[in-house]
C-alpha cells in the first residue's frame, strides 16, 4: 500500500508540474498581447496619458457639435434657396406660328412664355402681318392672364406645364 501512495504522490506531482507550466506558458502568451495592446493605445494616444485622451474626446465632441450647427446653417441656406428657385423664372417655351395665314407668309408670328412652376410669369406675342408688326405682353399668373389669350398662348402655357411638372 505504501507503493501505491507513493506512486500516487509521484503522479499528483507531475500532474501538477505540467499544470504550473501550461499556466506559465498561458500568462507569458497573456504578458505578451498586454505588451501589444499597450504599445497600439500608446500610438492611439500619441503617448499622452489618460487625461490627454479625456482631452481629446472632449475636443472631437466639440467638433461634432460645431459641425452640426454648420449643418443645420446650411440646410436652412438650402431651403431658402429651394423657395426661391420656386420663384424663379425659368421655364421658357417658345413657339412660332402663321398668325395671318389667309395672306400666305411664313411662321414669323412668334410667342414667348416665362413661368415659375407656380405658373406665374409673362408671355409675349409678336404678331407680325405684312406691313406691321405688333409685340404684346400679358401678364400670367397661375397659368391665366387677365387678358385674352390666343389658342397659341394657351398651347404655350400648357406644353411649360407639362415639362415642369415632368
Amino acid at each position: 500500500m505504501g507503493v501505491l501512495t507513493d506512486l500516487d504522490q509521484g503522479i499528483v506531482i507531475i500532474s501538477f508540474t505540467a499544470l504550473f507550466i501550461i499556466l506559465l506558458i498561458l500568462l507569458l502568451i497573456n504578458m505578451r498581447q498586454l505588451k501589444s495592446v499597450r504599445t497600439r493605445y500608446n500610438q492611439m494616444i500619441n503617448g499622452g496619458n489618460a487625461e490627454n485622451v479625456e482631452q481629446v474626446l472632449i475636443g472631437l465632441q466639440n467638433n461634432i457639435n460645431q459641425l452640426t450647427q454648420q449643418n443645420n446653417s446650411q440646410q436652412a441656406e438650402v431651403d431658402q434657396i429651394k423657395q426661391q428657385m420656386k420663384k424663379m423664372k425659368s421655364h421658357l417655351g417658345v413657339q412660332r406660328y402663321n398668325a395671318f395665314s389667309q395672306d400666305g407668309g411664313s411662321d414669323l408670328s412668334f410667342s414667348i412664355a416665362i413661368l415659375d412652376d407656380q405658373q406665374d410669369g409673362v408671355v409675349l406675342t409678336g404678331i407680325h402681318g405684312r406691313e406691321q408688326t405688333f409685340i404684346y405682353a400679358k401678364p400670367v399668373e397661375k397659368g391665366q392672364s387677365t387678358y385674352s389669350l390666343s389658342p397659341e398662348e394657351k398651347t404655350l402655357i400648357d406644353q411649360i406645364a407639362v415639362k415642369s411638372n415632368a
